[in-house]
């Protein structure tokens, strides 16, 4: 199962969708990436993470529409039992902002290349709101995938996050998660990022950073029993339009 919100990307080539505006136009974001590691909800599903995708936004008043994809290849890990070396997932969510809050209902399609049968698809709702000094959000993903009829493995995530501008050029994030199973009863894995988005030109950033998770799973049978803390690093290349 792969999240479409990747907590980590890196340098290679391509894009990723970013939000229009209340003019109704679409804005896009090409972006590439390297990571030394595939963490995906606390899960190290391999190393040497090469990605690139390409996203897409439209906006209108109060509605924000967005769709996109994402390529992958890495080195496969053994340690989670994943055979799977290459993926490209595809998504698009539906957004509204109520003022006090923005909820959004989105599908996410994994498509493990290469691997038939190994295919997955989410779907997710999510509310998010800003306080100001900082970004919190809440997000439920189900399997629909038809060949797991009865088992909808709904994970849940809740997400902080806060940006700091240090001058035109450089802005600080930082952000935290932790994943919940809510049939499994179990917390998943705790994990945080910091990254350094470096604007070397009116519309292309650089964007360095580490993530650290803790492992927290310890339901029998689920995917986090026996995963370790993570450390991983890498870079991000992104260009808007």
């Amino acid at each position: 199962m792969q999240n479409y919100r990747k907590t980590i990307g890196a340098l290679a080539a391509a894009s990723a969708l970013v939000a229009g505006t209340a003019q109704a136009e679409v804005e896009f974001e090409l972006h590439t990436g390297y990571s030394s590691e595939y963490l995906f909800r606390g899960l190290d599903l391999g190393d040497d993470l090469v990605e690139v995708g390409c996203d897409a936004t439209y906006a209108w008043d109060k509605v924000k529409l967005s769709a996109g994809v994402w390529g992958s290849a890495f080195d496969a890990s053994t340690s989670t039992g994943n055979q799977i070396d290459n993926e490209t997932d595809f998504y698009g969510k539906v957004g509204y902002d109520f003022g006090f809050l923005t909820a959004s209902v989105g599908y996410i399609y994994y498509w493990n290349v290469g691997n038939l049968g190994a295919d997955n698809q989410e779907v997710f709702v999510a509310a998010s709101h800003d306080f100001g000094f900082l970004t919190a959000s809440l997000t439920y993903y189900t399997d629909v995938d038809s060949s797991n009829q009865g088992d909808t493995d709904g994970y849940t995530e809740l997400a902080l996050g806060r940006a700091f501008e240090l001058n035109p050029c450089l802005t600080l994030n930082l952000s935290t998660n932790v994943g919940y199973l809510v049939e499994g009863g179990d917390f998943t894995a705790w994990t945080s990022k910091v990254s350094l988005d470096w604007g070397f030109a009116e519309h292309a950033k650089l964007s360095p950073f580490v993530a650290v998770s803790v492992a927290l799973g310890e339901s029998d049978g689920s995917a986090w029993q026996n995963t370790d803390n993570e450390l991983v690093g890498g870079s991000m290349l992104s260009v808007s339009f």
